[in-house]
């Protein structure tokens, strides 16, 4: 007999964990079905948390910071310094995961490990792990499967040398070299993490530019400081030939280039979990790229099921995918709570310097044809930006000359992730530049350089009007 519940949701990531927790909430009775004997999805286990935790690590064991500021490091041994990376990685996968189970059963949610697939029926069956099964079915079903790194063909990731995202995490042995092939998110953020491990990196990409979605400013800023640190960056590379042969790896670039690393990190975009889980069978239809579709319900083309996170595509942000099956937990059962998702949701890269924006850039206004105006405040000139050692890269604002409303903020330093919010929370109101001019900011702080950056941009207006009427 199939076991009832108001909502089955297919994977504890952000999505599904959070949208479990909404229904919960407002008393349905929930079932959770993941795979994975720890929670949480790929943004605990072995991408986000795990790479941020990697980062912050990392320039704490090195004295990264440290080494320009006072002259010092530290001098660890290599094996040591992996060491007390990876047990700082799994102390606070184990706490990120933990927290996600707690919540789960804080909120009365049935956990149920094993497989799901739907069946035409668009009911839940479930292969458990000690070969039994389980037949549920729900009121609204919930695909939240998370992504999985991308393998392009051609490539042997059985091969030790060649990692992904996944793999690479609890490597046993130092790096000494290594090649990453994708300058999106997670190719910046490895990249300049083994750079401050000391590690010779080149990251290569078959674009123009890092980061493409980013501002172009930003990019090429971000291009520089990777530099800085020791990252060598090819561009315009083409497609990267990865072969083994009896001197090890060969990479061989589009320009007949021939690179020779320790190692190869494939970071080049990700693929949703939708293998096996019988969409064709159940209605469920998928785009070119295998995503699912789904409306601004996240409904999709099957009656009652939902889908939500990385399953359906871009922005696949943690942020964004918890927001996606809050929604659509509300739209399943008519709460009126969460109806829309934010427009204005920020982009964080965790690279070193971090990288953040919200809204628009400056090419997005000028293919729009908005009459627009930038400011700018670099962290050069900052004075605790000076005092931390983090004197690299700027704030930037987009806003419109005729009225200064903002149209979009862009960060590169230190703190970008986090200075990133005061920008968003102008721009969810529909302010105005002016507003950071007015507002009295503590000092000294990196904040600050809103304010600078909002007079650069009057600056800037007024020579325009200057030049106008002359």
């Amino acid at each position: 007999m199939n076991e009832q519940f108001d909502m089955v949701v297919i994977g504890a990531g952000p999505a599904g964990e959070k949208a479990a927790a909404q229904a919960a909430y407002f008393g349905k009775h929930v079932a959770i079905v993941e795979r994975e004997r720890r929670l949480g999805g790929a943004a605990a286990q072995n991408g986000g948390v795990p790479t941020k935790t990697l980062r912050e690590a990392a320039l704490y064991v090195t004295g990264f910071r440290r080494r320009e500021v006072y002259g010092v490091g530290l001098d660890i041994a290599p094996h040591e310094a992996l060491k007390y990376l990876w047990s700082r990685v799994d102390e606070i996968v184990d706490t990120m995961t933990s927290s996600v189970s707690e919540n789960i059963e804080r909120h009365g949610i049935e956990l149920i490990h094993g497989t799901a697939a739907l069946t035409p029926q668009r009911e839940v069956h479930v292969q458990c792990p000690d070969g039994s099964s389980r037949q549920l079915e729900g009121q609204a079903v919930l695909i939240a499967t998370g992504s999985r790194p991308f393998h392009p063909a051609g490539v042997d990731f059985d091969d030790p040398d060649i990692l992904d995202s996944e793999s690479i995490i609890g490597l046993e042995t130092p790096i000494t070299g290594i090649l990453v092939i994708g300058g999106g998110a997670i190719g910046c953020e490895y990249a300049s993490i083994f750079a401050a491990l000391g590690a010779d990196v080149t990251l290569v990409d078959s674009g123009a530019r890092l980061i493409p979605f980013m501002d172009a400013e930003i990019s090429r800023v971000l291009k520089d400081n990777l530099g800085y640190i020791g990252v060598r960056v090819v561009l315009d590379a083409g497609r990267a030939s990865v072969q083994r042969d009896h001197f090890g790896l060969a990479v061989t670039l589009a320009s007949g280039e021939v690179l020779r690393p320790d190692k190869v990190l494939f970071a080049a975009g990700r693929a949703g979990n939708t293998q096996l889980l019988g969409l064709d069978g159940a209605g469920v239809k998928t785009d070119e790229r295998g995503r699912i579709v789904v409306n601004h319900r996240f409904e999709t083309t099957a009656p009652g099921i939902y889908a939500a996170g990385d399953v359906i595509g871009p922005p696949a942000l943690a942020s964004v995918s918890m927001e996606q099956g809050r929604v659509a937990a509300c739209h399943a059962f008519n709460i009126p709570f969460k109806q829309t998702i934010d427009s204005q949701a920020p982009f964080g890269i965790y690279s070193i310097p971090e990288v953040a924006m919200v809204g628009m850039s400056e090419e997005a206004a000028a293919f729009q044809g908005l009459d627009y105006e930038v400011g700018r405040a670099w962290f050069a000139r900052n004075t605790r930006a000076n005092i931390v050692g983090a004197t690299e890269g700027l704030v930037k604002l987009v806003f419109q000359r005729n009225d200064r409303s903002l149209l979009g903020v862009h960060i590169i330093g230190g703190g970008a992730a986090e200075l990133i919010h005061q920008g968003q929370a102008v721009l969810r109101f529909g302010g105005d530049i002016d507003y950071f001019i007015h507002t009295t900011f503590n000092v000294p702080t990196e904040s600050e350089a809103y304010k600078y950056a909002a007079y650069d941009g009057l600056q800037r207006l007024a020579r325009m009007d200057a030049f106008m009427d002359a």
